[in-house]
């Protein structure tokens, strides 16, 4: 098989390298141009380490972007990881044209941060979708799917890399084979669909007066990013490694909402509507992720303080 890959970073380089294993042709990658400044796209290092052919245009709707894919003459296109937009003009060019990955179980989470929200939306499992792109963001018909639950401590770091991550490795390659043998896809169930935007950190600040498991599915559905936050001195307080304590009684409510109940040996615990969220990790202002105990010491956060505003 003949193949592009059109990604980037360790998801796209993690494709480029299965497809490569098992002796399939990769005529050539296309990588967003690297902002200034920014680390080395690892797909674009390892397909000139390997002598393949790499294209980076700002735009792959640009007139050379075209001429440039046709001119590899591929069996099937591969969207391994993309934030540029795709159009039916290049998505087409290959012979059995192009198949693209998507972090969620389509129609449910269209959108950038699809991990992210289903842990927050509390959802109890999610996915990988493998399909056709169309001019609609996410919109394309399905080639497959594979399924993941979500635990209850489960964060967007453990789900994807953990599971969605070897998990969509595999389905793109099992994918592409499926289109090459002439696979159907199915069109998407529009009565289902929902789309979600960027989870930034306008999303990710915490209301300490939510229920209970509204915090703890925030705080794990932005980590490891953007990171939940709340305000301690007028500054970001940022939360990791979340675990939730359910109070079944009045008695077992301790202190105030937002209030900084206990300081242990390797977490903190702080009180939401219902109970007790414990945190493991924090990182405040532009500082280090430490443990939660060593930095309350470094920054003078003490039992009894109330976050947020």
């Amino acid at each position: 098989m003949r193949i592009a890959i059109i990604g980037q970073r360790d998801f796209g380089k993690a494709v480029l390298d299965a497809f490569l294993a098992r002796n399939d042709s990769v005529a050539g990658v296309f990588c967003a141009p690297e902002k200034p400044g920014a680390a080395p796209d690892e797909l674009r290092v390892a397909a000139e380490e390997r002598g393949i052919p790499v294209y980076q245009f700002a735009s792959l709707k640009a007139e050379e972007a075209l001429l440039a894919l046709r001119a590899l003459d591929t069996d099937v296109g591969i969207l391994a990881y993309v934030l540029q937009f795709v159009s039916q003009d290049f998505a087409t060019i290959p012979r059995h044209g192009t198949i693209q990955y998507h972090p969620s179980l389509l129609p449910l989470h269209r959108g950038p941060s699809s991990i992210n929200w289903a842990i927050i939306r509390g959802d109890a499992h999610t996915g990988l979708t493998i399909f056709r792109p169309t001019d609609g963001l996410d919109e394309g018909p399905i080639i497959l799917q594979k399924q993941t639950p979500i635990g209850p401590d489960d964060t967007v770091g453990s789900i994807y890399f953990e599971r969605l991550f070897p998990l969509g490795v595999a389905a793109v390659l099992e994918a592409a084979d499926m289109v090459v043998s002439g696979a159907a896809a199915s069109v998407q169930d529009e009565s289902r669909a929902s789309y979600e935007g960027w989870c930034r950190a306008g999303e990710a600040r915490i209301n300490w007066h939510s229920q209970l498991d509204l915090v703890h599915d925030l705080i794990r559905g932005c980590d490891p990013a953007p990171a939940a936050w709340t305000l301690f001195k007028g500054k970001k307080l940022q939360l990791f490694g979340s675990r939730k304590h359910a109070a079944r009684t009045f008695s077992q409510v301790k202190g105030s909402v937002g209030a900084l109940t206990t300081i242990g040996e390797k977490s903190v615990f702080i009180t939401a509507q219902g109970g007790q969220i414990e945190v493991s990790k924090l990182r405040y202002d532009t500082g280090k992720k430490l443990p939660a105990p060593q930095l309350c010491a470094e920054i003078g956060l003490v039992s009894g303080t109330i976050l947020g505003d």
